[in-house]
């Protein structure tokens, strides 16, 4: 975890972007929690810099397996270049981008990252918008028609029509390792669910399919449930007979290696007998020897005899064995055939179903225009709560969009003032240290003409280094005053925190009130950045003061120069006052000195308290942000509330519907043609 942490910030310094803080927050607590394979960034706001130092750190890792990015607002450049990243990656096989409105360049890099990765596992692409565009989710679908290695596949909620059902059902046709699909809460309708069931004549490993949601009838929806437990029992009978045929190859390899063995040592038997055979030539007890060779050849005769018996049952074994994947594949031939005839009967009924259906309708056509109008005005009122439901989602999503774009505007606002801070800091540190240095040189050039001075002015310094006590005695005690204004202040920090979160728990009782108070936090965080440009404002007029009080002491240094240049023109009983004057002045220069010192001072508390300013400042930025992010989960709470009440229309739309057709099939109404 470290390692990765190190590799996202050289990344982030390589490339002159600033690490996002909520992204190295989170990679501290996973690394100061146990250690794990899961990098969770669910709810952070990822920018497009972020996306793209991440794609390139997961480019190379190999630490995490599962990686949940939802809810992370990325947008489509974003979404490009982090799939790009993961496209190399061998580790990962869970990938989590629920809620992310994923659209066509979203699709488009999902569909190369199923061509080029080997290792993904599952894929979650709940609540996005990958069908709205026909080309970007063509590409999608070839990608997975190509893909190897994926075997749990979540569609739900993504807009995908009949159309994209078709290409969804195509790649179905050609992919041999997804066993998990899940598209509920689609617009896939009767002509998706018989591509469905088309595709499902081919597919062999598809056993688990979620079709809720789609406006299918309930008979492919039967349909396809009997395909989901054909495919799975086929599952079944294949792993049965593939696990039989290994423990009989197993066995047959066992036997093998074990006649191989007998074999050889008959064979080493018989060599060392036919060599003791010639060797016992030349002996008297040839015949004795002969006849125990001849008993030994008996005995081992009656184990070859025993041997290949064995080796006939094993051989008998295999031919049952091998009867026995006939018998099932012979059993598989027959279901597939009972499969056939069952479709065949099922065509049939339907067929005299629909002529009945037929005559029925020729029966009912009055009944059913009045039946027609009541489903018209329901269809109106669905038109109705979908169109509302639409317009919701849409102002949801520019809500998304201004909050993104107010803290944009804030950070850029923050970095400019921050900048504006340095820059003049610099510039009144290097006016301060201009005036230094020409201060210095008029001293020097003064001690250089007036060495002699010196002498007398000893006692002076010594009566000004008590006074210096003093003065640094007085500054201990601002200091200490400092101290405590500075702990007083930080005191009404906290109490000003403790309000605010009053507040924040006050603003729960609506989303409405939430915005309201957003736009009010908004309000206030520009008349902060107000209250900080006039702060500014009087750094820079204190600076101007400060520079004209510089230009004050040059000109006075100056006029003492001048004043130096005629007095030594004069005479020499004049050079006693001259010496009491310079002594003076050299009081009031040092005097200067110790002030210029407290403004020094005055500055350096200045801006301490400018970066207290700004640490406030930031930790209101993240209090923001988690306000933020607790307004998304509401948003989220909102959605799913939006998506039962679509769900209950549903339900109520079926109720009715069966409603109308049991009226329909139970009604008197006949007609008789005796009559």
């Amino acid at each position: 975890m470290e390692d990765f942490r190190r590799t996202y910030l050289r990344l982030c310094k390589e490339g002159g972007v600033e690490p996002q803080e909520s992204v190295l927050a989170q990679l501290q607590e996973t690394r100061g929690a146990a250690a794990g394979s899961r990098l969770d960034l669910r709810g952070h706001s990822l920018s497009v810099d972020t996306c793209a130092v991440l794609g390139r750190v997961l480019h190379k890792d190999t630490l995490f397996t599962e990686l949940a990015l939802s809810d992370c607002m990325l947008t489509e450049e974003g979404a490009k270049l982090l799939l790009n990243g993961l496209c190399a990656n061998t580790t990962v096989k869970v990938l989590d981008l629920k809620g992310n409105n994923l659209r066509s360049t979203g699709a488009e890099a999902l569909g190369k990252l199923l061509v080029r990765n080997k290792t993904l596992c599952r894929l979650v692409l709940e609540w996005n918008a990958l069908g709205m565009w026909e080309e970007a989710f063509s590409v999608f679908c070839e990608g997975l028609a190509t893909n190897a290695c994926l075997t749990q596949l979540d569609l739900r909620n993504n807009q995908i029509n009949h159309q994209g059902a078709s290409e969804l059902c195509l790649a179905l046709k050609r992919n041999s390792t997804l066993q998990e699909l899940d598209v509920r809460w689609n617009n896939i309708g009767l002509l998706g669910g018989r591509s469905f069931l088309e595709a499902l004549q081919q597919n062999r490993t598809l056993t688990h399919l979620e079709m809720a949601g789609n406006n299918i009838p309930s008979d492919t929806l039967k349909a396809l449930e009997q395909a989901m437990d054909h495919n799975s029992d086929r599952q079944s009978t294949m792993r049965e007979s593939r696990s039989r045929t290994q423990v009989l190859s197993k066995e047959i390899q066992i036997l093998k290696e074990e006649k191989g063995r007998q074999f050889l040592s008959l064979m080493e038997t018989i060599d060392k007998q036919r060599d003791e055979m010639g060797r016992s030539t030349r002996s008297a007890t040839t015949s004795i020897h002969v006849g125990q060779l001849q008993e030994a050849l008996n005995e081992r005769k009656s184990v070859v005899n025993s041997l290949t018996a064995k080796f006939q049952m094993t051989e008998a074994a295999l031919a049952l064995s091998e009867q026995k994947n006939h018998d099932l594949g012979e059993l598989l031939t027959r279901v597939k055939t009972e499969k056939d005839e069952q479709r065949e009967r099922q065509t049939r009924e339907r067929k005299k179903e629909q002529e009945d259906s037929v005559l029925r309708e020729g029966k009912l056509l009055r009944e059913m225009n009045s039946m027609s109008e009541t489903n018209i005005q329901l269809k109106n009122k669905l038109e109705m709560m979908e169109s509302r439901c639409k317009s919701q989602q849409d102002q949801i999503f520019e809500l998304k969009q201004e909050l993104t774009n107010s803290t944009a505007e804030l950070k850029l606002r923050l970095a400019q003032a921050e900048e504006r801070l340095e820059m003049e800091k610099k510039r009144s540190k290097q006016s301060l240290e201009d005036m230094d240095n020409l201060r210095q040189k008029e001293v020097d050039h003064v001690n250089r003409h007036h060495e002699e001075s010196e002498r007398a002015l000893q006692d002076r310094i010594l009566k000004l280094e008590g006074q210096r006590i003093q003065l640094e005695e007085e500054l201990s005690r601002a200091k200490a005053a400092c101290v405590t204004e500075r702990a007083q202040a930080e005191e009404e920090l906290g109490k000003v925190r403790v309000q605010v979160r009053l507040e924040e728990q006050q603003r729960v009782s609506g989303l409405e009130e939430k915005l309201r108070g957003l736009r009010q936090s908004r309000d206030e965080s520009q008349s902060h950045c107000s209250q900080q440009k006039q702060t500014i404002a009087e750094l820079q007029a204190r600076s101007g003061q400060q520079s004209i009080e510089t230009g004050g002491l040059r000109r006075r240094i100056e006029e003492l120069q001048q004043e130096l240049s005629g007095k030594d023109q004069e005479k020499v009983a004049e050079v006693s006052r001259v010496r009491v004057e310079l002594q003076e002045q050299m009081g009031h220069l040092q005097a200067e000195r110790t002030a210029q010192g407290g403004l020094k001072e005055k500055i350096a508390a200045l801006e301490r308290e400018m970066k207290v300013l700004a640490s406030n400042h930031r930790e209101a930025i993240l209090d923001k942000e988690s306000e933020i992010s607790s307004l998304f989960e509401k948003l989220r709470l909102r959605e799913a509330e939006i998506q039962r009440m679509r769900e209950d229309e549903a339900q109520r739309a079926s109720f009715l519907q069966n409603a109308i057709l049991t009226y329909v099939q139970g009604s008197p109404l006949h007609y008789n043609p005796k009559k």
